[in-house]
């Protein structure tokens, strides 16, 4: 399917995974010039790319980036058993797949490769990176998943018979958490249009997801100062999803030589989402600005891998 509004091409196919399964995809593509960027999206945990993130792929393709998205498995209308993550680590290989194919494909292998995405897709972003340390040009991490909030984590003993549960019924949805889009979304509309969406997964999280969601974080959390590429790190202050202070630490302990971290006062987590529409237009006119800084510098990585190249020929 394909379909062109207000300069921007939208496109969506359905590709197999290595193990077989159905994923959904998404791209689009400014049709007013030559894309500056490739923005790839990681969405966040029981959303989809399609619908709840296509205003913010709208706005990036409008700004010159061409935007390209995947619905991971058990997400949207990728096949799957709904809000189930397995593995993470397959969850991870499978975005790994699709946009390493789509950065490699000749008309692309000269053009910049950033990643953009929002609570657990900021735990993707980073798993990405570690995977291929130079490979990514740049991060967009908005309230990522660096630790989960310790007012939506069960208490300990709860968590060690859920964890031990998980590998027994690892499909039950018995986890006791808030109400997450409650929690994550300031605007009333927004709440009713997810809950609405019949691609958002809504119920409790399963027991494995919930292990692999607690398991990631808590990984990360210990290995901040791993992170090494560009990064803009976005965080509301009034999150009770992710922990701001997190992304604060984030931001002081990552190796990154180029890091900016920026946190708005009483926003809440979904900031591209489920803010006021002033706040969103803030918070997309620092991601832009801070995409086309980069952009306007030039592809270091893609010079640094030309000069290895001439000195290997000489």
């Amino acid at each position: 399917m394909a379909k062109e509004i207000d300069n921007v091409r939208y496109e969506e196919e359905f590709i197999l995974n290595s193990r077989g399964l159905k994923l959904f995809t998404c791209r689009w593509l400014p049709t007013h010039c030559e894309p500056k960027a490739l923005i790839f999206l990681c969405h966040g945990y029981a959303m989809e790319c399609s619908i709840s993130m296509k205003d913010a792929a709208i706005r990036l393709a409008k700004a010159g980036f061409a935007v390209h998205g995947m619905d991971y498995e058990g997400h949207g209308k990728s096949s799957g058993l709904p809000g189930y993550i397995p593995d993470f680590n397959a969850l991870v290989n499978d975005c790994s797949d699709h946009f390493t194919n789509i950065c490699e494909r000749k008309e692309n292998r000269k053009k910049m490769r950033i990643l953009v995405g929002e609570s657990m897709g900021g735990a993707v972003e980073l798993l990405l990176h570690r995977m291929k340390p130079e490979y990514w040009d740049g991060a967009v991490l908005v309230a990522p998943m660096c630790k989960i909030a310790d007012e939506m984590r069960p208490n300990p003993v709860v968590t060690s018979v859920l964890t031990k549960l998980s590998n027994i019924i690892p499909t039950w949805k018995i986890i006791p958490t808030q109400d997450v889009i409650d929690a994550a979304f300031r605007q009333p509309q927004i709440r009713k249009e997810i809950r609405a969406n019949p691609y958002c997964y809504k119920g409790r999280p399963r027991l494995k997801t919930g292990y692999h969601l607690l398991k990631v974080s808590m990984d990360l959390e210990k290995r901040l100062q791993e992170v090494s590429l560009p990064v803009l790190v976005l965080h509301g202050g009034d999150d009770k999803v992710t922990d701001p202070s997190v992304s604060k630490l984030l931001f002081e302990t990552a190796s990154s030589t180029d890091k900016t971290f920026k946190l708005y006062p009483g926003m809440w987590h979904s900031l591209t989402y489920g803010e006021l529409p002033e706040n969103i237009n803030l918070v997309f006119s620092d991601i832009i600005n801070w995409l086309d800084e980069r952009t306007a510098l030039g592809n270091a990585r893609l010079e640094k891998e030309q000069k290895l190249a001439n000195d290997i020929s000489k």
